[in-house]
């Protein structure tokens, strides 16, 4: 049957305004959604588009403080900087390209250049307002949606100069959502690591950096460093690095401030100038991954008018260091050329430790390269005679390479449930991983084991995590298993998987615990899923007497009708965080080696094992 056409004229055609435009499309001023259960999710984008000016200001030298709160979803950015110049408040929050950074004097290395960011909180708050101070006089307006609902006049005030900021993120575009404190402390952890001399309080809690980068990676370490941290500074750019026991290669890298994590130019060039200067150095030519394995190392660079491949900046796509200036790879070797060369000669005892690390990495490699070979023969053959691997269709179609980012895969035990998950599942986005009984211990063995062990074989190829995290074809991995004991220790010796050999993983906020109901209460007119025993309750006290109560015992009992509601737009999903000052090495020698009096007493004084849970993650 023929389409029907449709008359195309002048009354097809639309200008939307400046807040239309953002709330109709706000992945392309925010990048995605999310709840909040993500690092890169919305919610945080916003404050980070608050905190961005602030930092500016410190940087231009105006303020050394920024107080920040969040309660009840409302959050409020105070800093002390020389504030918005008082007649141009509103126009510097609701009109598009309008803003002081356009004057590359006054923001020489500015990170939100482009105008946007303020707008964006505002339009995606349904309260936002802003108030500057300056010289004495304090000016306030207050918006809903974008739209302007008060203007205040120009008072006096004793206040200190600075601007204020506070919204609450609008529930009709963030759905659910909740700030998670770890990535809020993250994100102020590296503002302060990249700008010391910067104090933030949030919620009364203190942020400062004194040595910058070189306690960003104290501060994250995965394990205890092979030797004393090489920190290095120059004009524009400061790197630190050592090497540690653990396995991949750890980045975080930064641009005037920015957290790019997804690297870029600088992190690329970074990666091939220390492999090339430590062959230089020892005269020899040793393969980069052997050099790179086991790295932790964080790289930060200021950039004139740097170019990002997206609005949220998490990948720099400059090739210079300035527009018509040096090249990013002649600026990150020049620099390294002279100074790591330099700290090499005169640290000969940290050289003969990077030494024999690149030799132990080189002849593990060696190994393991025929052990590699027949495992990824035995994979390709797996997958060709067994279904543990239901992909989703993202990967076999070109066209939806922009929407990699949403794909997502659920690793579970059992026929049954895997089989619920499969039969409800977005085929386009979700794929599903199936486990045959509880997988194995691997606290404490070599990588040897991801390669002879058939489970954890297949599972890092169907990752494609084989040579890092680069190749992951999944943004979200995620781990369903029961609620129940069982289910706790596949969770448990999952992660241990993960920690181990592909740290990097959860670093990277890629891990995931799916949250199922444990209850199902419903009458004639209403079903309600409840996730905890107080929803039950409040279930029970609002639907009614004698309603119907089911308990799921594990996932292969809820219906693949039921499960749609779950994996869906709605899913309930618990990042894998890592603490600060939380040490990989103790955290699995703690959960997973052998038993001790503190674990048993940790164990005893935990009745619920969801606790012990969430002490690892």
């Amino acid at each position: 049957m023929a389409e029907k056409k449709t008359n195309y004229t002048e009354d097809n055609i639309r200008s939307l305004d400046w807040k239309e435009h953002i709330r109709m499309r706000p992945g392309m001023y925010i990048g995605k959604l999310g709840d909040g259960a993500a690092a890169d999710d919305g919610i945080y984008v916003l404050v980070k588009e608050i905190m961005d000016n602030s930092i500016d200001e410190f940087v231009m030298g105006n303020g050394k403080r920024i107080n920040i709160k969040i309660k009840d979803g409302m959050a409020s950015v105070r800093d002390y900087g020389r504030g918005i110049p008082l007649g141009k408040v509103i126009d510097c929050v609701s009109k598009i390209n309008t803003g002081g950074k356009y004057d590359s004097k006054a923001f020489k290395k500015s990170v939100g250049l482009n105008g946007v960011g303020t707008k964006a909180v505002n339009a995606l708050s349904d309260h936002f307002m802003v108030s500057s101070i300056r010289e004495g006089e304090i000016k306030k307006a207050t918006f809903s949606r974008g739209e302007l609902i008060s203007d205040d006049k120009i008072e006096k005030t004793e206040e200190r100069n600075g601007t204020y900021f506070e919204f609450n993120p609008d529930k009709e575009i963030f759905k659910n959502y909740k700030y998670r404190t770890p990535y809020l402390e993250k994100l102020f952890w590296n503002y302060c690591y990249l700008n010391r001399g910067l104090a933030i309080y949030f919620n009364n809690q203190k942020f400062i950096s004194e040595n910058g980068l070189k306690d960003l990676l104290e501060d994250n370490m995965e394990s205890d460093p092979l030797y004393p941290i090489i920190h290095l500074e120059g004009d524009d750019i400061e790197v630190a690095f050592t090497h540690v026991r653990t396995y991949g290669e750890n980045y975080y890298s930064f641009v005037n401030g920015q957290h790019t994590t997804q690297g870029g130019t600088h992190l690329s060039e970074f990666r091939g100038a220390v492999a090339k200067v430590i062959k230089d150095f020892f005269g020899k030519n040793y393969d980069a991954v052997d050099i790179r394995q086991s790295i932790v190392s964080a790289v930060s660079v200021k950039v004139i008018e740097p170019v990002f491949e997206s609005q949220t900046k998490t990948k720099l796509g400059s090739q210079e260091i300035e527009p018509g200036g040096k090249s990013m790879r002649a600026f990150i070797n020049d620099f390294l050329k002279v100074e790591l060369d330099n700290f090499l000669h005169k640290n000969p005892e940290t050289a003969d430790i990077i030494e024999k690390k690149i030799k132990q990495s080189e002849k593990e490699r060696k190994e393991l390269s025929g052990i590699r070979k027949l495992a990824r023969d035995r994979a390709k053959k797996a997958s060709l005679h067994n279904k543990k691997l239901r992909d989703c269709r993202i990967h076999f179609n070109e066209l939806k390479k922009e929407r990699r980012e949403e794909s997502s895969i659920f690793i579970t035990e059992g026929d049954s449930a895997s089989g619920s998950i499969t039969k409800s599942r977005d085929v386009n986005t979700q794929a599903v991983f199936s486990l045959r009984g509880k997988p194995l211990n691997s606290f404490g063995l070599t990588k040897k084991v991801v390669y002879e062990n058939e489970e954890f074989n297949l599972l890092q190829a169907a990752l494609n995590i084989e040579d890092g995290i680069e190749g992951l074809r999944y943004n979200q991995v995620i781990i369903a298993t029961d609620a129940d004991v069982d289910g706790m220790h596949i969770r448990l010796l999952l992660l241990t998987f993960f920690l181990q050999f592909f740290p990097e993983l959860v670093r990277g906020g890629h891990v995931y615990i799916l949250q199922t109901p444990l209850f199902r209460v419903r009458n004639k007119k209403e079903t309600r899923y409840c996730y905890t025993e107080e929803e039950r309750l409040d279930a029970l006290a609002n639907l009614g007497r004698n309603p119907e109560i089911t308990r799921f015992k594990g996932l292969g009992e809820i219906s693949p009708d039921e499960f749609k509601n779950f994996i869906g737009e709605d899913i309930r999903l618990d990042p894998v965080l890592i603490g600060k000052d939380a040490k990989i090495e103790d955290i699995l020698s703690y959960y997973m080696g052998k038993n001790t009096p503190d674990r048993q007493e940790f164990i005893i004084g935990n009745l619920k094992v969801e606790d012990a849970i969430e002490e690892v993650a």
